[in-house]
């Protein structure tokens, strides 16, 4: 297993007004479990006010949880708002959530690095977040 000399640092948030949050917070334990590092935002929260916490914590991911269905009108505030911060291209940002298949390439194109929709598991999003950093 590839070794960090640092934990990964990760940032995680509710974006809109989506007000479930049991698998966030579940990720959080499995990846804290791990060894990273995670700062978990809560809900109901704004593009700004999430880019603006990954910039201060200078994470190395952005996770989004949207149950809501409108991840195809609040990811690319998200994408905005991380630009505007000027880490957009050094934070690998992912998305997680209620998400139709036929939108996972849709948001990939938008600039989400990595797509785990319900049922995606945690070893999956793991893996993921390690090879990415790696990179």
């Amino acid at each position: 297993m590839q070794q960090f000399e640092f934990p990964i640092k990760i940032v995680l948030a509710k974006v809109g007004l989506d007000g479930h949050d049991r698998g966030i917070k579940v990720l959080a334990r499995s990846l804290r479990n791990e060894g990273m590092d995670i700062i978990y935002l809560g809900m109901r929260l704004k593009s700004e006010q999430i880019a603006a916490a990954a910039a201060e914590e200078d994470a190395d991911v952005v996770g989004v949880s949207i149950l809501s269905g409108a991840h195809l009108r609040l990811v690319p505030k998200v994408i905005e708002a991380l630009k505007l911060q000027e880490i957009k291209n050094r934070v690998i940002l992912i998305v997680g959530g209620t998400i139709p298949i036929h939108d996972v390439e849709l948001l990939k194109k938008m600039g989400v690095d990595g797509v785990f929709p319900i049922g995606a598991s945690m070893n999956s999003i793991s893996t993921f977040i390690k090879e990415s950093v790696r990179r």
